[in-house]
Parts: structure tokens; sequence; C-alpha cells
């Protein structure tokens, strides 16, 4: 199966602890995009970033002294965000670490791909920002199939522990005979499933850990996953949905 999964806005550069095996597959395309971060000016960097002054100064120092080649992190270990806190890959078996290599995908606005020890850079672009490059008005246009294509999906589901935002990125190419399936972590409440941000990243982050640790390779295993009291519901559910309520 193929995992995928969003970055995180919190990164760290991390060079000695676990070392980049493999380079970014559109690194092409961050190189275009980075000449044209570079292009704006702090005002319109910050209103595109969406943050703090403190922060978009500090992504603007960084912006222009990136470099696309060096001191570069594995993928995985760089962003820091909650799902990856729970996911805690440094923790990872060695049979973990192959099982995310092979089924693990990290969608980026910036990198367009990324398998989890590709090196990268610490950067900030969602990819819902309006950065138009080109003919493209937004970075859906400018990736297009691409992210997809980098799936090479063989006969087998494409698990969305993504958020909706980059799932956008897959939906749209998915061909008649492949399967994309929604995982859905909610809370029952007045007969209803509700979602809360914060603990649906909680879970995904320990589903991917569930997944690498147990090694993983049906669905029928996969909805055995109960971390955080979280239990499949098959009443709730549909072939392409997987419901999984927290107690």
């Amino acid at each position: 199966m193929k995992i995928i999964i969003a970055p995180a806005k919190k990164m760290i550069v991390d060079t000695d602890n676990f070392v980049a095996e493999t380079t970014p597959l559109y690194l092409s395309e961050a190189s275009q995009l980075l000449a044209r971060l570079r292009q704006l000016t702090f005002t319109e960097l910050k209103a595109l970033w969406h943050c703090s002054d403190q922060l978009a100064t500090a992504n603007y120092q960084r912006l222009l002294k990136m470099n696309l080649t060096t001191d570069l992190t594995p993928a995985i270990m760089a962003f820091t965000g909650l799902q990856y806190q729970y996911m805690a890959p440094d923790l990872f078996t060695t049979a973990a670490l192959e099982y995310v290599k092979s089924n693990l995908r990290i969608l980026s606005g910036f990198y367009g791909s990324l398998r989890p020890f590709d090196g990268i850079t610490a950067y900030r672009l969602e990819m819902q920002a309006p950065l138009q490059l080109g003919q493209t008005t937004n970075l859906y246009q400018f990736w297009g199939n691409k992210i997809y294509t980098a799936l090479a999906i063989n006969n087998e589901p494409v698990i969305d522990l993504a958020s909706n935002e980059y799932a956008k990125t897959i939906r749209p190419y998915l061909q008649p005979n492949e399967v994309f399936i929604d995982i859905i972590f909610g809370q029952l409440i007045e007969g209803k499933v509700k979602t809360k941000a914060t603990l649906a990243k909680m879970a995904r982050g320990e589903m991917v850990r569930y997944l690498a640790e147990n090694n993983v390779q049906t669905l029928t295993e996969l909805k055995q996953f109960d971390h955080l009291n979280y239990q499949f519901q098959a009443p709730l559910s549909t072939p392409t949905k997987l419901v999984f309520i927290q107690k």
C-alpha cells in the first residue's frame, strides 16, 4: 500500500543523527519555486505565508540563504509538527524504517512528493498558497499530476492520512481501478461523527507508527488499529472511507 501524509510547518535541521539517502524527485521544480519566492518582497511573502512578523522575518532570512543541496535533513525527521511527534520516526526499528521507505510519501507544496529519506532543507510554503509562477496561478496548477505520478500506484490502495489540502493533489488523477481510502478519526457526538483537527493529527501519526511497526499490508490489518482509544466502526464506514471513533 501507499500512505500519504501532509508536511508540517514546524521543521528542524538535523544532519547528525540521520543521513539523507536520496534526492527529492522534483528538485528542479523546487528550485523554480525558490527562485520565484526570492522575487517577492517581504510584505508579499508575509501575506503568502499568513504568519506573524516574527515568523515572517525568520523565514525571510532563511529564504535568502537557502541551499537545496547542502545541510540536508531526511524529510521524515525534518518535520516536527504534531503528527510527526506522535509518529516518532526517530524511535522506529530498522524494519519500521524500511517499511516507511517503501510505503510512505510526504506531500509538499515546495518539493511535491517526498520519500522519507529524501534530503531537504527547512522551508515554508503551504500547498494552498496562491503563488503564481509562469502560466500557473497556484501550486495545484504548478504541480499538476506530478505528485500523483510520483506515487507510482501499482495495484495497491492509497491510504489517505493527509489533510484535504494535500489529498487534492492526488484525487483528480486517480484511475478508475485505483483505490483511495479516506481515514476518518472522530468522536461520536449526538449520533454524528465529529472530527477535531488536533486529535486527528495525533491519530494520523499514531497510525503511521502502527502500520510501520506491524508491517501492515492489508486493509483488514489496518482496521485493527486501536491506539489513542480509537476503534474501527464498520457501520459508519464504506469501502473507501474507514471511520475510527475514539472511546
